[in-house]
């Protein structure tokens, strides 16, 4: 079994790429994707431990694509996009690092409005929980909640963090056009994540696959842990429709992600084979 979908402390992830690449061989997966948030700067590490651990390690990203969607869950619908078999200072890479810099601007907004809402937060202590890593939003919920200000990780997004909450601040993000073109020219496989964030019916949704899948792209995520079984039933219809290889992970986060385990997702209801990486390669 494998998991195309996992993080670690290069970007919100609690364990480093070593460390998980470790946990992956402790639960006896034979591969995993490496696909930190917009950042390809744990891909080195857990390469160096593939070895060692027996266990196969696709270097990978997954993309925020701008996008605007009907709300999901109380905040407005989201696009990723997941990029698989990245070669070392590929194009898509040094875009990225481009719009990191961006993002380490963005941390310091957050802390500004966070203070102005009367919270004594500075970007040095939520850096310090990132474990030398990429800093993002889950970390700033981890430094508020061990600041006493709210009692759990959800109410701190709830409250402050999430799209639209007092303290969030927008993060610039790639068009799907460009990021699709960047994998291509990277021979990479993109992948559309969590096709459910999206807030998109059937139709509207098999619309825009029809389009993605002309710009290239390869796959669409669907064994993931927050997919019930009537969804995964329609996303391997349209997913067979548009010829688009059916992947699935976990979305495996460490303990900043709660119920989720490595290769199994809440409970064991994912379930990944071997043949689904190798049906990717074949698309690259």
């Amino acid at each position: 079994m494998i998991d195309l979908h996992t993080h670690t402390t290069a970007s919100d992830g609690t364990l480093s790429p070593r460390q998980l690449v470790q946990a992956a061989a402790a639960v006896g997966l034979s591969a995993i994707a490496v696909t930190d948030h917009d950042t390809t700067a744990g891909l080195e590490e857990a390469l160096d431990e593939a070895g060692p651990s027996g266990v196969r390690v696709v270097p990978g990203v997954e993309i925020s694509i701008e996008f605007r969607g009907p709300r999901v869950g109380g905040r407005p619908g989201w696009l990723h996009l997941l990029a698989y078999f990245l070669p070392a200072g590929g194009l898509l890479a040094g875009k990225l690092e481009r719009l990191q810099r961006w993002r380490r601007e963005r941390n310091g907004l957050m802390v500004e409005k966070l203070r102005r809402l009367g919270m004594d937060i500075t970007l040095e202590q939520v850096a310090a929980l990132s474990g030398g890593g990429q800093v993002g939003r889950p970390h700033f919920a981890r430094a508020l909640l061990e600041a006493g200000y709210v009692d759990n990780l959800q109410q701190a997004f709830d409250r402050y963090l999430k799209k639209g909450a007092a303290a969030y601040v927008d993060k610039q993000r790639l068009t799907i056009d460009q990021a699709l073109q960047l994998v291509r020219e990277d021979g990479a496989v993109a992948v559309l994540a969590h096709p459910f964030s999206l807030g998109l019916g059937d139709e509207e949704l098999s619309e825009r696959l029809a389009r993605w899948r002309w710009l290239g792209l390869a796959g669409m995520e669907v064994e993931y842990p927050e997919h019930d079984s009537d969804l995964r039933r329609r996303l391997h219809r349209l997913a067979a429709h548009h010829q688009l290889v059916a992947t699935g992970g976990s979305d495996f986060h460490g303990t900043n992600k709660d119920g989720i385990e490595l290769g199994r997702g809440h409970d064991g209801n994912i379930s990944v084979p071997d043949e689904v990486l190798a049906e990717l390669e074949r698309r690259r």
